[in-house]
């Protein structure tokens, strides 16, 4: 399967509190209740578009690219503080250019902690908020702290030695199809995946997301200290997670299972799926949408 991401009704610069330029679009059904959707780590969301396709008959989608990603501005100052601001950002241009309507927010990975952080540390904006496998680190006495330390610094030094640049996008699909860690992925998401987390630059095709700023990310959960309980937020809030049940599935699907259990969280699995659940279970996520907003009957 090849995807086509549709052109966008309308493209919304937003200029940061910094002077960054992130760029949304917005999809989908205006009339509909609106989504904010974004990304992981080192990723973009067009790449997600298996999963928010699902989505746009619906509702009004917003999607966008955090600093340094996809098609947003390359910029200095990549760290979660600044991610927690540009949400703030983001939602306030969007409402003042397209006008104020109830609101979820829909973030996977580091768009996710981002999110939470911003939500506890900053305010509450949403209407509701889904956090799909966000990368949760207990605290260092916690029993899950080891596994979490562990993946994080993998994840730091499989960042700092990947390959930055590419003479073209199919060498980095070809990659995508080869490696174990994308097998589950719906067929045609490595060549969008390829695609979307690549820019031209002199020629040659560079990741968007340099190799450093990504391993600092990976890093940089390690010591956010962000282990919240449900009354922190201002409103709904639902976890979804990878399949703790699954073999091999990576430690996020415990990390965030004991948020649940220990903090109050919603929550819900997606059976068979591990860190990218988005695109490796598309459906099955967005009906984890659908259920969350009729379950808290969010509307216009």
């Amino acid at each position: 399967m090849k995807f086509q991401i549709p052109r966008p009704q309308q493209v919304i610069d937003v200029r940061t509190d910094d002077g960054a330029t992130l760029v949304c679009r917005q999809h989908g059904n205006r009339k509909g209740l609106r989504l904010y959707i974004s990304h992981g780590n080192g990723f973009a969301i067009d790449a997600y578009y298996p999963f928010w396709q699902h989505l746009a008959k619906d509702f009004e989608i917003i999607v966008f690219d955090f600093r340094n990603h996809g098609q947003s501005a390359r910029v200095e100052n990549h760290n979660y503080a600044q991610f927690a601001k540009d949400i703030d950002d983001v939602f306030h241009e969007v409402n003042n250019t397209l006008g104020s309507k109830p609101s979820v927010g829909v973030f996977h990975s580091m768009s996710a902690r981002a999110a939470m952080k911003h939500a506890v540390e900053m305010r509450w904006i949403w209407d509701g908020l889904m956090l799909f496998d966000p990368p949760n680190v207990p605290p260092p006495d916690h029993s899950l702290f080891p596994a979490m330390e562990k993946f994080e610094k993998r994840l730091v030094a499989w960042a700092n030695a990947r390959r930055g640049s590419f003479d073209d996008p199919e060498e980095l699909t070809g990659e995508y199809n080869d490696s174990r860690a994308t097998s589950r992925w719906v067929n045609g998401a490595q060549e969008l995946m390829a695609h979307s987390v690549l820019r031209e630059v002199s020629g040659a095709f560079e990741l968007s997301c340099k190799r450093e700023f990504e391993a600092s990310i990976y890093a940089a959960a390690l010591t956010l200290n962000l282990w919240p309980p449900i009354s922190a937020f201002g409103g709904p809030v639902k976890l979804i997670g990878a399949d703790p049940e699954m073999k091999g599935v990576p430690p996020t699907a415990y990390a965030n299972k004991a948020l649940h259990e220990e903090m109050g969280y919603d929550y819900a699995s997606v059976p068979n799926t591990g860190h990218m659940l988005q695109i490796e279970s598309p459906e099955a996520c967005a009906n984890e949408v659908f259920e969350f907003i009729k379950k808290y009957d969010l509307h216009i």
